[in-house]
């Protein structure tokens, strides 16, 4: 089925200046194309000047390239992830030389570099290099020129890259090094490419700043540009032709980049299935500069958690060997913070951490063993599955068949061992997922950091997930921390529930106690149950929101309480109901919806807070339940509970 365009025709005030602007710079490109003299154009482009100088032109936009490359790449790296004064100087001159008028270029490289510059004596006495009017001279010269387009297309190359990428490499024991050259320079790529693409095609056109610093000397010196330039004044009909030439290759450039000089991403199909050694190249590579110094990671073992974290978030936190922690809070609470403080990997938060008997407060966050799974999984798109799951094995230095086949295994327990060579672009929300947590798993690490990991997964393979992650933290010697929004994976994986409010504890708990006396109406709520803060008094509680609830138990007056109602114990009436319930409030339903075989009923009242109520659909049938519908609620004194804060 073809996909429709709507197509909205430009106002002539726009269209009439943009079609002068495409006419303005069409016609000197038809100028060439018209006075090409055709027939003579294999001649003019074989003469032995042309020749030469195009040779040279190749050999000196190579070096440049090459140059380029070398400096440029760290320096796009260091404007895109280092933040340092002065940084907006340093951009400025990487811009310069695109804005410099490129014979005032060449004449501040001749005071550079020149043998009456800053530098040049120097290095003709120490090294006997001299760069005026020396090929290396026109190297200078084109890197000078041609740098900048490097750095600014790989500098937003690398500033649209999550960061999320680079840090789950870390914490899976990749350095820095080996996360750049393993992870970061592959994701960038097309940006690396556009970049170098336009870098060399500038460096083959360069031509003011040659001659300037480095001369017009034939064989030497004198690039294709300059040939154009003597052609002009004896054979016009020449230089034509060799413009030509420059030119097609300049268009050449720019048509195969297809914009992605401009930030903007071509599309493309996702890549098929490919064999395994060709797919995980780079993290199957040991040794180089890249490769992490420290032992292999032996499995099992046992290491208690002893962290004190300061900053944004203030607490201390505690835990044996074996225990697995759900971290649970607002939005803004400090939950992912937390998790990143314990990784060393964020500023607004300190924690001097103990894993077992070694501090590794000091340790760069590749060093400390401690994995992560961030909420979007960060699985390395250019690597298969089975090469993202044993990326953390080998950047630990374990030999790579037992990587690979410890990560076979990993993803045969978390269902997905099928699509172990598929890549990430090839793999739905939950199987992504689930692969990032076999990743994780596989590391062997001493903390496991877990944010959300089953947010993603339908409640089939939720259910299938959780029971592998529980059966694998059974038998875990180290520490898990699980951020979590959903109750069950709180009760069911956690030994103990962390609640956070504004980067504090507000409990901490077993997940049973937290049930029964939630110290926070987002946990109540959370945990389905209606939560209502207020102050004790004598006749019960005296809510925040205004009204009065009853109680069987009741509090020392002036105490900050919570109430806490479970949806259960809420009554929902057609009439005033009559008896024995202390708290009567009429009110008007404002949802309804199914919770399995219950509905759940949002009763909203001029007289107390929002209440929740659970009832049968027979129920809501026989009452006439439905959205608008006048109600009444009421409660026992005796189903309130009531929580001292």
């Amino acid at each position: 089925m073809s996909r429709l365009r709507t197509r909205t025709r430009p106002p002539v005030t726009l269209a009439l200046p943009a079609l002068l602007a495409v006419a303005f710079l069409l016609l000197p490109l038809i100028g060439i194309l018209t006075r090409t003299q055709w027939g003579d154009l294999a001649e003019h482009l074989t003469s032995p000047g042309v020749v030469e100088a195009l040779r040279l032109s190749l050999l000196v936009s190579a070096w440049a390239l090459g140059l380029s490359l070398l400096l440029g790449v760290p320096l796009a790296w260091l404007l895109a992830r280092v933040e340092f004064r002065g940084k907006a100087f340093v951009r400025s001159l990487v811009l310069l030389p695109m804005v410099l008028p490129p014979t005032v270029g060449g004449v501040a490289l001749l005071l550079g570099f020149g043998r009456r510059g800053l530098l040049g004596p120097w290095l003709e006495d120490a090294f006997g290099i001299t760069l005026p009017f020396h090929t290396s001279g026109a190297v200078v010269a084109a890197t000078f020129v041609a740098m900048p387009f490097l750095v600014i297309s790989l500098e937003g190359a690398l500033g649209g890259l999550k960061p999320s990428y680079e840090e789950t490499a870390a914490s899976l024991g990749a350095a820095p090094v080996r996360v750049f050259f393993t992870v970061t320079l592959p994701m960038v790529a097309p940006g690396l490419i556009a970049g170098a693409a336009l870098t060399w095609a500038r460096a083959l056109g360069e031509f003011g700043a040659t001659i300037t610093f480095a001369g017009n000397l034939p064989g030497t010196t004198q690039t294709l540009p300059l040939q154009v330039y003597l052609l002009l004044q004896d054979r016009p009909e020449a230089a034509t032709s060799v413009s030509l030439l420059l030119l097609a290759i300049a268009m050449g450039v720019l048509i195969a980049l297809r914009g992605r000089w401009t930030g903007t991403p071509a599309v493309r199909k996702a890549p098929r299935s490919l064999p395994a050694a060709a797919e995980d190249a780079p993290a199957e590579q040991s040794g180089g500069p890249w490769e992490d110094a420290g032992p292999a990671v032996p499995a099992g073992g046992r290491w208690p958690l002893h962290a004190e974290v300061t900053g944004f978030n203030r607490l201390t936190l505690d835990a044996g060997p074996g225990t697995t922690i759900a971290v649970v809070g607002e939005n803004g609470a400090g939950k992912t913070t937390l998790l990143r403080a314990l990784l060393g990997l964020t500023p607004r938060a300190h924690a001097a951490l103990r894993l077992g008997d070694t501090d590794v407060t000091a340790l760069p966050p590749h060093r400390r063993q401690v994995a992560w799974v961030p909420q979007d999984g960060a699985l390395f798109p250019h690597l298969s599955a089975l090469a993202n799951t044993a990326y953390g094995l080998r950047a630990r230095r374990v030999p790579r068949a037992e990587a690979r086949r410890e990560a076979q295994a990993w993803l045969d327990r978390l269902g997905v061992g099928h699509l172990a060579q598929r890549r990430p672009g090839q793999l739905s929300g939950g199987q992504a997922q689930r692969v990032a947590l076999a990743r994780a798993l596989a590391a062997r690490p001493r903390l496991l950091l877990l944010d959300e990991p089953l947010a993603a997964l339908d409640q089939t393979t939720r259910a299938h997930v959780r029971h592998t992650l529980r059966s694998h933290l059974a038998g875990f010697g180290g520490v898990c921390l699980i951020v979590t929004h959903d109750p069950v994976e709180a009760v069911s994986l956690a030994d103990r529930v962390l609640v956070l409010a504004d980067g504090r504890t507000l409990q901490d708990a077993p997940p049973s106690e937290v049930a029964r006396h939630p110290r926070s109406p987002w946990v109540a709520r959370m945990l389905g149950r209606n939560a209502w803060p207020g102050t004790a008094s004598a006749e019960g509680l005296a809510l925040a929101g205004g009204g009065r609830l009853v109680v069987a138990e009741a509090l020392p007056e002036g105490a900050r309480a919570l109430a806490i109602i479970a949806p259960e114990a809420v009554s929902v009436h057609r009439e005033r109901p009559g008896g024995s319930p202390r708290n009567v409030w009429p009110g008007t339903v404002r949802e309804v919806t199914a919770v399995g075989s219950r509905l759940r009923v949002l009763v909203g009242s001029a007289e107390a807070p929002d209440l929740v109520a659970e009832i049968t659909p027979e129920a809501a049938a026989e009452l006439g339940v439905a959205d608008g519908a006048a109600v009444w609620t009421s409660v026992k004194a005796t189903e309130v509970t009531l929580v001292r804060l």
